[in-house]
């Protein structure tokens, strides 16, 4: 759980914090701040910002169904959401059909379950994917639900060309903090590289990685950290697919970061603008990329581990927070967490309140007015500047130990994140951070009425009559013809996305596609 600091004398990264703040010569204004949409970005990628194009509000849904998660979507759309953002439950997020022994007691829990090609066209059913932009967070099997969601728009006449969107395929975190690993690094760094080499030549408006801080921030991580280690993860994506032959500038224009905004409005407004210019000055000092390659898009989800059980309408006002940071912050879409999540999923009248959250900060605050209001601000400019140089020293220490694959089979950044979260709750059940409700100003009955989502309990097991039904009605043979084409195929050195697409469009499940890949791969025993 996140906590403030009491005493209000440092941030969450420990960073000091003065009384206050006067004119500093610690940085220059147009070689450290400079203009919207002029490197090195600071105080935004586009020169109107949110005058011209406003973020996209993009809100995290998945239910126990896929026709429960596509009533869903299209009840946010009424309300007007601007793009689709899917959570899948964890068997598919591991690779695992949901009829597995493994999977028992998860399927639908914490998203949507996706099993066959049937149930990705059923996802988006009615859902013009040729005029959605989709966001899918998904990682270890990305390479198959990426496989099935191109197939469901070739069924209905959707050029692959036309899609827009991102899946997020940022496997180096997942074995530093998340853990829905399944192969051994380097055959996952295969799929990844796969993904990014596909999607470049035949996905021309798909951001073909979206590299995460926000996981690594939910883990325990401090900001300084999110960031440190999210960019040194980047680096490597970048640099391995470079050396197969896409020009640094084309990809960079492609790869998308997804981060957290947590309590400390100051240090998350900071973060995003340091963000910014920390990457566009590794992209111009490592890769010598052209000023409009070195932009930073980000997507925003406000924190989960900052919600309470205890009194849970206050929730609202910690995520009002949290979406104000990443709008004055410039992201670029966002996702504001339902206050209801620390029971179950969200509920359709929490979900809507979340949605009104950033509809309000967009039409009533006057955010919209002015790009970059918070520029020039004596105390935001100075905090930038100390996160951007403590970033770039962790960075700095990481490069020096061979980079990111080599920090994580070392098990450095894994442990500098189990630290922070020691630390941080250590602080937490001293009192020394103060959690409203949690460790200062309790009250006896702290659950209060909250009303949760009542999801049907039998959804799980019509899911997997649903599978059985479809592994009773196909040409078993040719599906076993495809997966050893694959397993094949991954003995060499194709692409395996076509591959996977024959796989998922002869019927195949993703358990089946996943299981042909740990035949070959093998699985992941850990730093």
């Amino acid at each position: 759980m996140c906590g403030m600091k009491h005493g209000g004398d440092e941030t969450d990264s420990g960073i000091p914090i003065d009384p206050l703040y006067l004119p500093s010569g610690k940085y220059d204004y147009l070689d450290d701040i400079g203009f919207p949409g002029l490197f090195p970005f600071t105080r935004g990628i586009y020169p109107a910002m949110y005058r011209e194009r406003i973020w996209t509000m993009r809100q995290y849904s998945g239910l126990a169904s896929v026709s429960e998660s596509n009533r869903r979507f299209k009840n946010l759309f009424a309300k007007g959401q601007t793009g689709l953002s899917v959570a899948f439950d964890l068997p598919t997020q591991m690779g695992y059909d949901s009829d597995h022994p493994v999977a028992e007691g998860e399927v639908g829990k914490a998203g949507v379950p996706i099993d066959t090609q049937e149930d990705m066209d059923d996802l988006f059913s009615d859902i013009p994917l040729d005029r959605v932009s989709v966001s899918m967070t998904i990682n270890a099997t990305a390479a198959v639900i990426l496989a099935m969601y191109l197939a469901a728009a070739k069924k209905r006449g959707i050029p692959m060309a036309k899609l827009s969107g991102t899946i997020q395929n940022d496997i180096l975190k997942e074995y530093l903090a998340r853990g829905t690993y399944i192969y051994p690094i380097g055959p996952s760094l295969r799929l990844t590289r796969d993904i990014i080499t596909f999607c470049a030549v035949e996905c021309p408006r798909w951001n073909y990685i979206s590299v995460s801080g926000y996981h690594i921030r939910e883990a325990g991580a401090t900001a300084v950290q999110e960031l440190a280690f999210t960019f040194v993860n980047a680096i490597a994506y970048v640099e391995m697919v470079s050396r197969h032959g896409i020009v640094v500038d084309s990809l960079l224009g492609r790869v998308s970061f997804f981060f957290s905004a947590n309590r400390d409005l100051f240090e998350e407004i900071a973060k995003f603008r340091a963000a910014r210019r920390i990457w566009a000055r590794i992209a111009k000092e490592r890769w010598k990329a052209a000023d409009e390659a070195c932009r930073l898009r980000f997507h925003t989800h406000t924190g989960g581990s900052c919600l309470t059980e205890q009194q849970a309408e206050n929730n609202l006002i910690r995520v009002s927070i949290q979406a104000l940071a990443a709008v004055l912050g410039g992201t670029q879409s966002l996702h504001t967490c339902s206050y209801d999540e620390a029971y179950s999923l969200p509920s359709d009248e929490s979900v809507s309140i979340a949605l009104r959250t950033q509809q309000i900060i967009a039409r009533e605050s006057g955010i919209l007015n002015t790009a970059d209001p918070v520029g020039g601000s004596y105390f935001i400019e100075s905090l930038t500047c100390k996160i951007e140089e403590e970033v770039f020293k962790e960075i700095e220490k990481i490069d020096r130990m061979g980079g990111a694959v080599s920090a994580i089979k070392s098990g450095y950044m894994q442990g500098e994140i189990h630290r922070s979260a020691y630390e941080s709750q250590k602080r937490l059940e001293a009192r020394e951070d103060k959690v409203v409700g949690v460790n200062c100003f309790e009250e006896p009955s702290p659950r209060r009425g909250v009303k949760t989502l009542s999801s049907d309990s039998r959804l799980g097991e019509r899911q997997i009559e649903r599978l059985r039904r479809h592994k009773n009605s196909r040409d078993h043979l040719f599906v076993a013809h495809r997966l050893d084409r694959l397993k094949k195929a991954l003995k060499g050195d194709d692409n395996l996305i076509p591959y996977i697409i024959e796989c998922v469009e002869s019927s195949a499940t993703l358990g089946e596609v996943s299981d042909a890949l740990r035949e070959v791969f093998g699985i992941y025993k850990g730093a």
